[in-house]
């Protein structure tokens, strides 16, 4: 197990790029992805990072994202160099929110930009064509949007209120069916969700999710990660 390759004494992980290298799991492809899960710095210690990484992977998510806001690009670098090398073991796409520099550093397999970041050919031209891109949405709109300005995936919401984003309108279930309908790209339902919300967020047309806040609070990490992936169905395209 991967908790098992962290050090004792500080929650980082005792391991090498070249020792993992020579334990990989086949990297996830992005179509085939549905569980998206985020290391949110306002909820984690920089110095339990690692070890969420961790508890996340060895749960079954299919993304890892580091959101880090606040945060220089050096400390992003820092700990986006800590998660990596347990990603890779996983054969996880690790993503940086908001910092295709520090992606570009770190070597992650996507980065992560936002209404107000970056414009996606941008990003792209710093972390280059080996990095894919994806983009938040907040309507139908931006989200075709996005699919024309080259986007690989797009984050769709957020559906419910949620403390990770207080600044932003919940947009609710109904355009999900018209969001998959319309943008071919995988389309990643966030915001709010959690197990108790599944099957209605199901029942609305989505297909992949993101989670924060009910992962990284659970009092088992792994199990909750579980939990919720059993209520995804086998790998759909997108």
């Amino acid at each position: 197990m991967i908790e098992e390759r962290l050090s004792a004494g500080n929650g980082f992980p005792a391991l090498t790029i070249a020792y993992c290298r020579a334990s990989l799991s086949p990297m996830k492809s992005l179509p085939d992805c549905r569980l998206y899960g985020i290391v949110d710095l306002g909820y984690v210690q920089p110095l339990h990072v690692a070890a969420m990484t961790a508890a996340l992977v060895e749960g079954g998510v299919d993304l890892v994202q580091l959101r880090a806001k606040g945060r220089s690009t050096a400390e992003v670098i820092a700990l986006g160099s800590l998660m990596h090398p347990l990603t890779l073991a996983a054969g996880v796409p690790l993503i940086i929110n908001d910092h295709p520099q520090a992606a570009k550093e770190v070597g992650s397999e996507g980065v992560h930009v936002g209404q107000d970041d970056d414009a996606v050919a941008r990003a792209r031209a710093v972390v280059g064509p080996g990095c894919f891109v994806g983009k938040s949405t907040h309507s139908l709109a931006q989200a075709v949007a996005a699919q024309a300005e080259g986007a690989d995936y797009i984050g769709f919401g957020p559906l419910y209120a949620t403390g990770t984003k207080p600044d932003y309108t919940p947009i609710g279930l109904h355009d999900i069916a018209a969001v998959h309908a319309q943008v071919q790209v995988p389309v990643f339902c966030i915001g709010g969700v959690n197990s108790a919300r599944m099957d209605e967020i199901l029942a609305a047309g989505a297909k992949r999710v993101v989670v924060v806040s009910a992962f990284l609070l659970a009092q088992d990490v792994r199990a909750e990660v579980r939990a919720l992936r059993s209520r995804l169905v086998a790998p759909v395209r997108a």
